[in-house]
């Protein structure tokens, strides 16, 4: 169970295209209902130096547990999750995401490599990171992928095997670490339900099979860390996408 504390964390590392990512935390926080009583803090970014906002990124969660990060673009990923690693032996990472993120490994990583370089700096092990969702994935990253024996899950495997079936396959291999952290790039949902994302692909997710399961997963025991990213409030309709991310939070931290 994640708490009420939420850290905005407006970075923003992807190349260009991304740009208007760092408004979600701030239009996000905004539609979430006032009733619920949240403790919101911003991380405050040296926007002229991208290694030193991973840095302040990373110390920041240093010093908090069980909350939810509200980005932002997915590269936030690579610095709270360094962070997150350093706490627990035995640390998993879940992404829900239409690209796997392990192109390149550039440091610092953008939002396109982030996986990868969390990998190849040893940070966390690839046995223990899963991406559901995938449907858009360069020959290099299923390669990457196999090799490195990620477990991934495509929507067409979704599909196939079923949802319930494909949650309890995860579910079981997260009950064996420690802990992990739940990472939800928006553009996981098909763009006819969140048009607002830098980087839409077809033939996604539907908000009620995401809530599926972020439902499930939140009943692990072990999930101590969550974030929201890839939100584009300058490419949303009527802040439909926005106001799934504050579903999202709500339903995060429901009891």
């Amino acid at each position: 169970m994640l708490n009420q504390l939420i850290v905005k964390v407006p970075l923003l590392n992807g190349l260009g295209k991304s740009r208007g990512a760092e408004k979600a935390p701030e239009r996000v926080i905004n539609l979430v209902n006032p009733d619920i009583k949240l403790d919101v803090r911003e991380v405050i970014l040296d926007k002229l130096n991208i290694s030193e906002s991973f840095n302040i990124v990373s110390e920041k969660i240093r010093m908090v547990s069980n909350c939810i990060i509200l980005g932002g673009d997915h590269s936030l990923t690579f610095a709270s999750c360094k962070a997150f690693a350093e706490k627990y032996r035995k640390a998993g990472l879940v992404i829900f995401d239409s690209h796997p993120d392990c192109v390149n490994d550039f440091i610092p990583p953008t939002n396109d490599d982030f996986v990868r370089t969390l990998i190849e700096q040893k940070i966390i092990q690839p046995e223990n990171v899963f991406i559901i969702g995938l449907r858009a994935i360069d020959p290099i990253e299923h390669e990457y992928m196999i090799k490195k024996k990620i477990n991934f899950f495509t929507m067409r495997m979704i599909d196939e095997n079923g949802i319930e079936n494909v949650c309890d396959e995860i579910m079981e291999s997260l009950r064996r670490l420690d802990a992990f952290y739940l990472s939800i790039d928006i553009d996981v949902l098909d763009p006819a339900f969140a048009p607002g994302t830098s980087y839409p692909e077809p033939s996604g997710m539907t908000t009620r099979e995401l809530f599926y399961f972020i439902r499930r997963l939140k009943l692990l025991q072990n999930l101590k860390l969550a974030d929201i990213v890839e939100i584009n409030p300058e490419r949303d309709i009527n802040d439909i996408t926005s106001l799934i991310g504050a579903k999202i939070i709500e339903e995060l931290i429901k009891k």
